[in-house]
């Protein structure tokens, strides 16, 4: 055996190796803590492991802390999980009736935990949890009591401030603009959310500030946002060599800025 396949080989051993730990300590997790209730999961099922192991190890650590947060994020794990057994449950096989039924089953329990979450988060008044329910499930009480918070402390987050910008976009772009820069001053660690970017890009554009626009395209994508070809930002701006120069400049100092948790709106420059 050469050392070129002796290497490929033992590259393979560790990561089925891997594989079967991961898999071995998720039925482990499951056996210990009844509170998961993986025997809603479908668990001997070849497919959908890979949502169906992010939402138990999920449901493990807000078993720690069950915050709005982390019901949310397992309402999306839980929509995952669920997409995924719509696509097995259409598989046909001989032989694979009773297979096929407890995809159907493991379908309708996550349905249910889904409209439990929302039942639990009715509950709450904390603004994840009000944004969430308006914006995911049209609740208009959740709507009015989340605007209601506007101005207060608890909305000085860089996800809330994104979320407020959400209700302005088709009604003020201005404040549209304030909310979105605002948001990137509460970015912490460098985790970004993209769609402050695309949505700064979006409505400088469509304040008729060009340069500033163009800035803001030129921070998304190298956030790995895809952005329009050469040619075709080359008609959307029209500017000179020298002005694209002086606005990949700018943009470049922002960039640094939000990577070292340090943007602030005095960065952006005036046009």
């Amino acid at each position: 055996m050469n050392k070129t396949h002796a290497l490929m080989v033992s590259v393979l051993c560790l990561a089925l190796t891997g594989c079967f730990e991961s898999r071995k300590n998720t039925e482990q997790l499951c056996n210990d803590t009844p509170a998961l209730q993986c025997e809603r999961l479908n668990m001997d099922d070849g497919q959908c492991r890979v949502p169906r192991t992010d939402l138990i190890w999920h449901r493990f650590d807000a078993l720690k802390n069950p915050s709005p947060k982390n019901q949310i994020k397992e309402y999306d794990l839980l929509g995952k999980y669920k997409k995924c057994l719509e696509l097995a449950a259409q598989i046909q096989a001989i032989d694979q009736t009773e297979l096929k039924e407890r995809r159907v089953h493991s379908m309708l329990f996550a349905t249910e935990d889904m409209e439990k979450i929302i039942s639990n988060l009715i509950k709450s008044k904390s603004p994840e949890a009000l944004y969430f329910l308006w914006s995911r499930t049209g609740n208009e009480e959740a709507k009015r009591s989340f605007l209601q918070l506007e101005g207060k402390p608890v909305l000085e987050t860089a996800e809330m401030q994104y979320a407020l910008a959400t209700f302005y976009t088709s009604r003020d772009k201005e404040k549209t603009h304030d909310l979105l820069i605002r948001s990137l001053e509460l970015t912490k660690n460098n985790k970004v959310n993209n769609e402050v970017l695309k949505s700064l890009a979006s409505t400088t554009y469509q304040l008729k500030r060009k340069e500033e626009a163009y800035i803001w395209a030129m921070v998304a994508k190298e956030y790995g946002v895809p952005i329009a070809s050469e040619s075709e930002l080359q008609l959307l701006y029209g500017f000179d060599e020298k002005k694209y120069q002086q606005l990949e400049d700018n943009a470049a100092k922002i960039i640094g800025a939000i990577k070292n948790g340090t943007f602030s709106k005095e960065l952006v420059p005036k046009y």
